[in-house]
């Protein structure tokens, strides 16, 4: 049984199909099969980025698909062509000139979140022994002693509750989640939260701009010390765009009208992308997202029931400017499929244990950037610090290393671990650049002078 048919519950739907005989998916949207928002998904009116590892993970839990969601629409970035990027990070524009060395190691999907979601869907509803419970609210887990037996639900329609029996329920409900609260009714412990306050809020439209105006799939512009604001422009199906504005901080706030909305994008966009913006056709409102902290409920610290799993969003859900999301909830489908293939003995801890290690990873990335920012509140111990410098030295690097550019991205599209980037070739390119950089201020400087 799996709660909730987000990006999450999808994928762990698919993979528990290689190890039960009958999966139920439950949700209390209607599970048709459009690609329009629902209204579960508060976020999927928002630019999504699906990274590199996400995208390889949904390829091979369900071959073929990356090519029908093309066939369909979405944009495939598979060329290593840097000037189809503009990415700016702490003030750090990532060089345009040139291509990866080896761009079939680097491929990402272009398409907004409610059409990919769309796709995966239609995947997991053609599998024999999956079946959608839709139009249903989730009132309780069942439990027999200390272990969880199935869940209680309500239909929507009937409004008749009744109990629906599993062998194993995971729990992909995202943020809302209420498995805490049903931990505490049984008198076990609720899981540690820990916390970052960020204050992110954004607005966004979706754009119809014509074929040719653009050549770029994405642009991003982060947020950067002395300036907490930042924007995100990405290619979505066909010529639809995601436009988005965003602030960071307490006392900053999203654009809420359009007349507004353009204004901030004109202050942060480079000047043909704005031009191509007003050249577009909205095809929606305005919509206003806030996200007041990145947040990481901690099962892998507590004594968990058997027969429970949570997982993607419901776990940990991150200042979404990073697009970890998505990934983070495919990392989770191959831990859980990893921990079947072990037994059901211990599941629930070897789960939670082993999801926290890509959770830990995404956290201490999505956090330390956060404390980059003064606007951020928050503990900056050296090592946060020390990260951070080296961080900022390879993102010069990137201003004209393609070579640093892509080892950087297969470590931020989660297709290689953190380590990667302290290897002696990439320490060698890094300081590289730092000094060629010191060298040309010393010259520069009695010129000016």
């Amino acid at each position: 049984m799996v709660l909730g048919a987000s990006m999450a519950g999808l994928l762990a739907a698919r993979v528990l199909t290689e190890f039960f005989d009958r999966v139920s998916v439950v949700d209390r949207d209607e599970l048709d099969d459009s690609s329009a928002p629902r209204r579960g998904v508060p976020q999927a009116q928002q630019p999504h980025v699906m990274l590199a590892r996400c995208g390889q993970i949904i390829e091979e839990l369900f071959p073929g698909v990356t090519g029908e969601i093309v066939g369909a629409g979405a944009h495939l970035w598979r060329t290593g062509d840097l000037s189809q990027l503009y990415t700016r990070f702490n003030g750090h524009l990532v060089t345009r000139t040139g291509r990866l060395e080896d761009p079939d190691m680097l491929t990402i999907l272009y398409a907004g979140r409610p059409f990919l979601e769309c796709h995966v869907r239609r995947r997991v509803r053609a599998l024999p022994t999956v079946s959608f419970v839709d139009r249903h609210d989730i009132d309780a887990l069942t439990w027999s002693g200390q272990a969880v037996t199935g869940v209680r639900v309500t239909g929507q329609a009937d409004h008749r509750t009744h109990d629906i029996a599993a062998d194993l329920v995971v729990d992909a409900t995202g943020r809302g989640s209420r498995t805490p609260n049903f931990l505490e009714q049984q008198g076990r412990a609720r899981p540690r939260e820990d916390q970052l306050t960020v204050h992110v809020s954004y607005a966004s439209m979706r754009v119809r701009i014509p074929d040719g105006l653009l050549h770029e799939l994405l642009f991003i512009d982060m947020p950067e010390p002395g300036r907490p604001r930042g924007f995100a422009m990405s290619r979505c199906e066909g010529d639809e765009w995601h436009v988005m504005v965003g602030t960071l901080g307490r006392d900053n706030r999203p654009p809420v009208s359009v007349d507004e909305f353009h204004a901030r994008a004109e202050e942060l966009m480079p000047a043909h992308a704005y031009a191509a913006l007003r050249a577009g056709e909205p095809l929606a409102d305005l919509a206003v997202y806030r996200f007041p902290a990145s947040r990481w409920r901690r099962y892998d610290k507590v004594r968990m029931p058997d027969g429970l799993l949570v997982t993607g969003d419901a776990v940990a859900s991150f200042n979404p400017i990073y697009g970890q999301g998505m990934t983070l909830a495919a990392i989770d489908a191959v831990a859980l499929r990893d921990c079947l293939r072990g037994g059901d003995r211990g599941l629930s801890r070897r789960f939670h244990r082993q999801t926290a290690k890509g959770i830990g990873i995404a956290w201490r990335t999505a956090v330390n950037s956060d404390l980059l920012l003064p606007e951020v509140e928050g503990p900056r111990p050296l090592s946060t610090r020390l990260s951070n410098a080296y961080i900022d030295r390879i993102l010069l690097a990137c201003e004209t290393d393609a070579w640093v550019d892509q080892q950087f991205q297969m470590v931020s599209g989660m297709l290689q671990p953190p380590s990667r980037l302290l290897r002696p070739a990439m320490l060698r390119r890094v300081f590289a650049a730092s000094r060629g950089r010191q060298n040309l201020s010393a010259v520069e400087v009695p010129a000016t002078a």
